[in-house]
Parts: structure tokens; C-alpha cells; sequence
């Protein structure tokens, strides 16, 4: 969707002087065993950043550390505007385009299965499915297809365009579809250039070879073997199962009421955003992949081999890299979908990983915010949050 349109959003009544009022729970000694090269986290900064985050927007704003054994968790606001719950590091959400490298992991395991190679053309296992039968695996797994991102148009408005696809259930054809109706950005290969199409085609891959549903695939090859309790793909279904954190869209006009967009089917995304997990399961999502526990070596690299994005981030496939203030450069993926805006990074050992949310969406404010939380958990107390805050502005694409 189109996160970067502005639009804070007012918190209702007196649910605003609320938010900031919940406490945080209470970070572990900082004694206790950290990942080695890097500083403790900083908790009073990333109390911080969730505080900001809340007051600019975000009805809640959480974060989850672990650290090689070592749990940290903060929290701000609430999770459900109408019961005024506070938010919890527990509760589960929409993740977005953190399920890009899900998706990804799928394809690379089958690469190594022999069962797909990434410089062969798509249209080799999708007969006619693109107009250019240069556009290999590679160039879908990396944004580099050249495919117009069809939910640039489908969300130019951001309230009536979710409203319009709330409830509706495409296939993945349909979306490709909305896709080729408009130009390519470029020639394969020839630039990078994020769009919601590689990764609807990439599900069309998964599907293909292995004669499974991507649900299927995803559960059998990731969420089961890592025991990941709280991760489901439900698509059709609108729900989020158990205790969940609502999720609120900002109106492109400031001062509208949020819109509460939890329910929805996520049709419009499917294997580019619709998986549903929690802060401790995407950690352990990240800190295993970033090990070597789910893909083997080659695999991983191939997913490492960076392009360039700006001067402090790079895409490798279905994988960002971010460098931070202090020289650190973290792993993982962003995600925002109507509700929920995500940061889920590790470092490059895995060892140490981070997941942030705040449950809002369509608020350039929250979304800049919310990318200080890597500086205090990656850069400790050397964190200049001015500093991530800013390279999100430049870097962070939809979804």
C-alpha cells in the first residue's frame, strides 16, 4: 500500500493522554550474556522511540529483542481502541512484506532441491505468464523485473482503495493481470525497483512446482520446524486467531478518525504480505534463516548478493540490508500493511534480532520513527536515532 502518504491521524477522545501512560515491562540486567561485537541495547532508547512513536500517531508502538539468550521487551499505548488494552510483545499482527522473505526461503530451499534454478526465466515454469521471457527467478526475487507495482494504483487513495479490497479474494493471475495493464519501470535486470508483483509471482512459483497451496509450504518448511506457535497464513480468511494487536489506517486527511482495517483478506498481497506472526516468532524467524538453520550456505549467499538501494541500504533476494550510525549492518525485512507497520532485522550472525511494531499505517511520521528502534538495539547507546529515522524516509517502499 501507499504507507508514505502523510497523514498522522488523530487518537480518539481521551484515549491520547492514555497511551503514553502504560508502563513498559522491565528489561533484563544488562550483565547478562549479549552477542559478542556488539553493545547492550539501549532501553531507555528504545522507550523512546515508542513513546515517539505513540505520540505521532500510533495508537501502540512494541519491541522485542533477543539477544543470544537474553530477552528485552518494551512496550506503549494500546492495542484495541475500543477496550484500551495495552499492547503486548505477545500479541500477534499482520507483518506485511516480512513475509517476502518467507516466500523466498521457500524458492531457495527448492533451489536447493534442484527443483528450480534463479537464473531461468519465469516463463519457463509459468508458460506466458510475463511479457518477456527475460525476466529470470533472480530478477523477481530481487525487484529487478521491471513489473509496475499494481498496488501503487490500487491504494492511490488510502481509505477507499483498502475499503474496495477489504473482503474481496483474488487470484494470483488477477493480480498479474492489474500489473501488466500498465508499463514496465525497466528492462530485466537492468534496475532495481520494488513492486508487490515479483513476490505475487513468486507465490505462483511455489505453487507450480510443488502442487502445494504457499500455506502449505510455508507451514511444512518454515513454521512447523521452527515451532513457530504464534505465525499462520489464514488468506481468505479475514481474521488474525487468538489475542492479536489491532491495526489502524491513517486517512490521507488529517484529523479523520483511524480506521480500524484488523479484518481483511489480505487477497491483495497473498505471498507478498498476508503472513501473521508475533515479535518472538519473526526473531526466531531471522535469527535462524541469518544461522544457516534454514537455508544451506549457497543459498544464503545468493540471497546476500546486494544491490544498492541508497546510501544506507541494500536488497538482496527478498532480504534487506541496512547500515546503521554506528557501522553495524542489520538483516531482515520492513513491512507495512493497513494497520501495522513492522521492522524485523538480525544481526549477521543471527545471534541478536529485533522485531518492532506499532499498529498503525499510511503515517510517514511513525514509520521514520519506528526505524530508531534498530539504532538502540543494534548501536546501543552510540544510537543516533535522528540518523535511522532520516535513511527510513529514504528507503522504506510499501507493504
Amino acid at each position: 500500500m501507499v504507507a508514505t502518504t502523510v497523514g498522522r491521524g488523530l487518537v480518539l477522545g481521551a484515549v491520547a493522554l492514555s497511551l503514553l501512560a502504560v508502563p513498559a515491562q522491565a528489561a533484563p540486567q544488562q550483565a547478562r550474556p549479549r552477542t559478542a561485537g556488539l553493545p547492550a541495547p539501549d532501553t531507555a532508547g528504545l522507550r523512546g522511540v515508542l513513546s515517539s512513536a505513540v505520540a505521532k500517531g500510533a495508537p501502540g508502538a512494541m519491541a522485542r529483542i533477543d539477544d543470544d539468550g537474553a530477552v528485552y521487551q518494551e512496550v506503549r499505548g494500546i492495542a484495541d481502541s475500543d477496550t484500551l488494552r495495552a499492547i503486548d510483545t505477545a500479541d500477534r499482527f499482520r507483518v506485511g512484506s516480512v513475509t517476502k522473505s518467507f516466500t523466498t526461503v521457500v524458492l531457495l530451499q527448492l533451489v536447493d532441491e534442484h527443483r528450480l534454478s534463479l537464473d531461468t526465466p519465469v516463463n519457463r515454469y509459468l508458460p506466458g505468464l510475463l511479457p518477456d521471457d527475460g525476466i529470470t527467478v533472480r530478477h523477481v526475487l530481487g525487484h529487478r523485473s521491471g513489473l509496475h507495482d499494481y498496488t501503487d494504483d490500487m491504494f492511490a487513495e488510502s481509505v477507499s482503495g483498502f475499503e474496495a479490497v477489504r473482503d474481496k479474494v483474488f487470484t494470483y493471475r488477477q493480480l498479474v493481470g492489474l500489473s501488466l495493464q500498465r508499463p514496465r519501470t525497466n528492462a530485466p535486470g537492468a534496475a532495481y525497483a520494488y513492486s508487490n508483483t515479483n513476490f505475487v509471482v513468486a507465490g505462483m512459483l511455489i505453487e507450480e512446482l510443488t502442487g502445494h497451496t504457499v500455506r502449505t509450504e510455508y507451514e511444512n518448511r518454515i513454521f512447523k520446524p521452527l515451532k513457530l506457535e504464534d505465525t499462520f497464513y489464514v488468506h481468505p480468511d479475514t481474521g488474525i486467531p487468538g489475542r492479536h494487536t489491532k491495526g489502524y489506517l491513517t486517512p490521507d486527511t488529517a484529523g479523520a478518525a483511524l480506521v480500524d482495517a484488523t479484518r481483511q483478506t489480505v487477497s491483495w498481497a497473498q505471498s507478498a504480505g498476508a503472513v501473521i506472526s508475533s515479535a518472538h516468532d519473526l526473531n526466531t524467524f531471522y535469527s535462524a534463516l541469518l544461522g544457516g538453520r534454514l537455508i544451506p550456505a549457497a543459498q544464503l549467499a545468493e540471497m546476500e548478493r546486494w544491490i544498492p538501494v541508497d546510501s544506507t541500504t541494500a536488497y538482496g533476494l527478498g532480504l534487506r540490508r541496512r547500515t546503521l550510525s554506528c557501522g553495524v549492518s542489520v538483516y531482515g525485512h520492513t513491512g507495512a500493511v493497513q494497520g501495522y507497520y513492522t521492522y524485523a532485522f538480525a544481526s549477521k550472525d543471527g545471534r541478536r534480532s529485533l522485531t518492532a511494531v506499532a499498529n498503525t499505517s499510511n503515517n510517514a511520521d511513525v514509520l521514520g520513527t519506528l526505524a530508531g528502534t534498530l539504532e538502540s538495539a543494534f548501536c546501543g547507546e552510540r544510537a543516533s536515532v535522528r540518523r535511522g529515522a532520516a535513511a527510513a524516509r529514504r528507503s522504506d517502499e510499501p507493504l
